[in-house]
């Protein structure tokens, strides 16, 4: 393999996530709990469709379909990662939810990371998260073990003076977490299609990124083996959003989805791409 092929084969260190779009019930219901209790802002809504943010990129999209079935023991979302600048913005997501009153699922500090985990009204898994310094973070080659839990009330009381307050405008998608059927099948498109780097490779999780990050991508295997895709009118992920570098970096995934046989279908926003499981993935340029 020549340079300019190795170089092709993997995705430029600048390249991040963009909006995550999802299917929901009711964006009666779904808006004003992104908005209260994420501290999210209503970008634009029209016919059936709502878009949020923090003040700045599109990070969530909320299409409605009042039929949807809930999600199974299928394919899809586990979480999207909402990435908050700093711990203290990630006291204060602990504060807005403590405000609206709004349960959750789990909370935990991963040496990479802390996040707090909820579902949203539908139940699509969200991670609330603030990363550690790179020079903190373990070898992400050699993890084992659980999570350590958070200490929530140490958190809280960092921003215990102060009053809720919408979401910081850096905040971006952090990472996906993806229930597959196959994780090695998985790995492959992954890493050899889209052309991520392994991070961590577990029995029954692996977690890829770009550019060194702990993962912009993780996909596991917990709904079991050989789950399928999921069902069309099905709640959760419709496609997230992979932000490349430049046009380049499109043509050489196209190159790469070629070489592998990977259907590409290309929209106006750019090429679309499906993992082995169904997954969805929107490329698009910075």
């Amino acid at each position: 393999m020549t340079q300019v092929e190795t170089e092709t084969a993997k995705l430029a260190p600048e390249t991040r996530l963009g909006a995550v779009e999802l299917t929901v019930t009711d964006l009666g219901r779904s808006v004003p709990f992104y908005q209260e209790a994420i501290g999210l802002q209503l970008h634009r809504s029209e016919d059936g469709k709502a878009v949020l943010g923090a003040r700045g990129e599109d990070l969530l999209v909320l299409v409605e379909e009042p039929e949807a079935k809930t999600a199974g023991r299928h394919a899809g979302l586990y979480h999207f990662a909402l990435l908050h600048p700093s711990r203290p913005e990630l006291a204060r997501a602990a504060l807005r939810l403590g405000a609206s009153q709004t349960p959750i699922q789990g909370a935990s500090d991963h040496g990479i990371s802390e996040a707090i985990y909820l579902p949203d009204p539908d139940g699509n898994g969200i991670e609330l998260a603030s990363d550690r310094p790179k020079e903190e973070w373990p070898d992400l080659s050699v993890m084992s073990g659980g999570p350590d839990p958070l200490d929530l009330g140490a958190l809280l009381e960092s921003v215990a003076d102060e009053e809720p307050q919408p979401a910081h405008p850096a905040t971006t998608v952090g990472h996906l977490h993806l229930h597959v059927g196959d994780l090695d099948a998985a790995k492959r498109f992954y890493v050899d299609v889209v052309g991520f780097d392994v991070m961590t490779y577990l029995p029954s999780a692996v977690f890829v990124a770009a550019g060194g990050y702990h993962h912009h991508v993780g996909f596991n295997t917990w709904r079991g083996p050989g789950v399928p895709p999921a069902p069309e009118g099905t709640v959760g992920l419709r496609h997230f959003t992979v932000v490349l570098r430049d046009e380049a970096e499109l043509a050489a995934l196209r190159g790469r989805a070629q070489a592998a046989g990977t259907d590409v279908e290309e929209t106006p926003e750019g090429p679309v791409l499906r993992d082995p499981s169904g997954n969805a993935l929107l490329f698009r340029t910075a």
